[in-house]
């Protein structure tokens, strides 16, 4: 049975995939407003800082909108996004509100534990898909990564 921890850490694990997919749409919009800007081709700040701006300030619901309304290629599937959009807000909403006081049993935690995985899979598949878009293959780099040491360097 999980314990009130592994709820608690399972949500912020939950978190970071929602937050993993609201940064990499912005970096893809990032890249589509510099092109459109043309600013590979002769770069301006000002022009990119604002882009920048526009995009940091962006929700994940308006990240998506503007994607759809813009038709980019090479983009994740909409609906996968919705969903993932919707599945974000119901963690960041009304998961707590919605579970009440399921936290202070077994079964109660469970069920939590199950609903959290379940939301966990929607947003990290769009994730996946977003990455996978962008030329990043996920469960390819994953494999590669195991047999690789782990380096870690002096943050000094």
């Amino acid at each position: 049975m999980p314990s009130r921890d592994d709820i608690y850490r399972k949500y912020g694990e939950t978190a970071e995939a929602a937050h993993l997919l609201e940064t990499e749409l912005g970096t893809t919009l990032l890249l589509r407003l510099a092109l459109e800007a043309n600013l590979l081709v002769k770069p301006d700040l000002v022009i990119a800082k604002n882009i920048m701006k526009k995009i940091n300030k962006m929700t994940l619901g308006q990240l998506i909108n503007l994607i759809d309304k813009n038709s980019y290629d090479n983009v994740p599937p909409l609906k996968s996004l919705r969903e993932a959009l919707e599945a974000r807000n119901r963690l960041q909403h009304t998961f707590y509100r919605f579970h009440n006081n399921r936290i202070q049993s077994d079964e109660g935690r469970l069920i939590m534990m199950k609903n959290l995985e379940e939301i966990h899979g929607i947003i990290f598949s769009a994730y996946r898909e977003t990455m996978k878009a962008n030329g990043i293959d996920l469960d390819e780099l994953t494999k590669s990564m195991t047999s690789l040491p782990t380096l870690h360097l002096p943050l000094d």
